[in-house]
């Protein structure tokens, strides 16, 4: 059976599109959870990651001796595994557009992602509503989300995922919609509703269901709260 490693479900982003894509397409597999502890060399979970991977991080997808670090690789390799699954939209134009969208969300949304990292179990409307008149590029992140979403799901049937049924992209952006929620940043009501229609996807609902029973406060992960 695969083997996917993950670091702790309220706060691993990274963690949670490749669980949340094989959990939501009924992919069989097994989780190996590695608590964050620290990131330093001597840590137990970089020493654990060390042994798995050369870049010593989570995820980690294995399959029998093969390892597939990179949440976007083990998108592309889950994709290949299971073709029956369809993870990326059937028409090519399409799955252009949703890897398009995965791409930029890999590589970009720094302020969103620095600003606010996932922390599942917060709620931190207080923290998001100063983030947001101080930040610019905060806002500039969110209106290129909505921008982008309001697109694909304007090419869809009312009350669709971004490429109608579920997709790569989808659980992509599920950590996204996590932030925007824990942090209660503001939204149209268009993309608000996209929002809800991820949260309550059966996968993203175990994920979280998860990450609010594990109760591990990681100070390191809270720039915002001195305890839980």
């Amino acid at each position: 059976m695969l083997k996917l490693y993950i670091g702790n479900k309220n706060y691993s982003s990274w963690s949670m599109r490749p669980w949340v894509l094989m959990q939501q397409a009924g992919i069989p597999f097994e989780e190996v959870k590695v608590r964050f502890d620290g990131f330093d060399p001597a840590s137990d979970f970089k020493t654990t990651m060390d042994r798995v991977s050369p870049v010593g991080k989570v995820p980690v997808l294995v399959d029998g001796n093969l390892a597939v670090w990179d949440s976007l690789a083990i998108a592309e390799y889950a994709a290949e595994r299971f073709p029956d699954k369809a993870l990326w939209p059937a028409d090519r134009a399409q799955r252009a557009r949703a890897r398009s969208l995965c791409a930029e969300m890999h590589a970009g949304f720094g302020q969103l992602r620095s600003l606010c990292p996932m922390n599942i179990e917060a709620h931190l409307p207080e923290v998001g509503a100063r983030l947001w008149a101080e930040h610019e590029g905060l806002r500039q992140d969110v209106a290129r989300l909505v921008q982008m979403w309001r697109d694909a799901l304007e090419r869809q049937p009312e009350s669709s995922l971004l490429f109608g049924d579920f997709s790569v992209a989808d659980a992509f952006y599920a950590p996204v919609c996590m932030r925007l929620l824990t942090y209660a940043l503001p939204l149209p009501a268009d993309i608000a509703a996209y929002v809800a229609r991820v949260r309550q996807l059966p996968g993203v609902c175990a994920w979280v269901d998860d990450a609010l029973t594990e109760c591990d406060f990681r100070d390191f992960e809270e720039p915002y709260r001195k305890a839980r």
